[in-house]
């Protein structure tokens, strides 16, 4: 699989006040294109600050980031990311929300509106484009703030936890839908998660972070067919093994003051 994104030996300290938080030591990881990778690890263990950086927002203090073999450190706009909140804006209607990214990269406004309102109905937005983000069911707002960053037609897409406050059964079928969106339009993800049953369920392959300052652990392949189901053996042990790796990497404690 070609290689799509690659972190290679990246680290990152931030400073309170003269005290260093060493984040990241000496990370590296890759994504082969159209590949759906999950990084999982403690919590504070630096998995925003790894999308932080691969986004442009933040500059490495040592170590490369390369997608498609160019070095973005420190350049944005190369892929989609979304964050843990859908950061829609009130006062636009969904249909305007979700051409955002078009039009800050100075794209014909009508043809990112009929763009978007041609996706409407995969995103299962159909007859809500005139609508306001305060209509919305909590799944409806991940579903525009997914289409607004597909519509950013990136090849790389970042996905933090963006299920992480929603319900058991929103977050099922949304998981289920973003399986199918994926497999449609083909975009590398990496997408962050502290459900391990989640991670299992969706990803290529998973990647445990140790706690701060983090590094990759271990690279767990899943080759299980999907769709897949929790209650296969196969997903149990796996998921088993995962659980048993993050818990002695810290999983339930936090070390320290949070970081970006």
């Amino acid at each position: 699989m070609t290689e799509s994104l690659q972190l290679h030996q990246v680290s990152k300290t931030f400073y309170d006040g003269a005290e260093p938080l060493p984040v990241l030591d000496s990370l590296s990881l890759q994504a082969g294109r159209g590949e759906f990778v999950v990084l999982i690890g403690p919590s504070g263990s630096g998995k925003s600050t790894i999308f932080n950086l691969i986004t442009g927002l933040l500059r490495p203090d040592t170590g490369d980031i390369r997608l498609d073999g160019e070095s973005i450190v420190g350049r944005t706009g190369r892929v989609g990311y979304m964050p843990q909140r859908d950061l829609l804006l009130p006062w636009r209607s969904v249909l305007d929300n979700v051409i955002l990214g078009p039009e800050l990269a100075g794209r014909s406004r009508q043809e990112a509106r009929a763009r978007a309102r041609a996706l409407l109905p995969r995103f299962g937005l159909d007859g809500f484009g005139d609508a306001y983000p305060a209509a919305l069911s909590g799944g409806m707002r991940q579903r525009a703030a997914l289409l607004r960053t597909f519509l950013c037609e990136r090849d790389v897409i970042l996905l933090d936890e963006p299920f992480g406050a929603l319900d058991a059964l929103t977050r099922g079928g949304l998981q289920t839908w973003l399986l199918d969106v994926w497999a449609e339009f083909c975009p590398t993800i990496l997408f962050i998660t502290h459900d391990i049953q989640e991670a299992v369920l969706l990803a290529d392959r998973v990647l445990v972070l140790s706690a701060r300052p983090a590094r990759v652990t271990l690279e767990v392949p899943v080759t299980l067919p999907r769709p897949r189901h929790p209650v296969d053996p196969a997903f149990v042990a796996l998921e088993a093994r995962l659980l048993e790796v993050l818990s002695m990497n810290g999983l339930s404690r936090g070390k320290g003051k949070p970081i970006p």
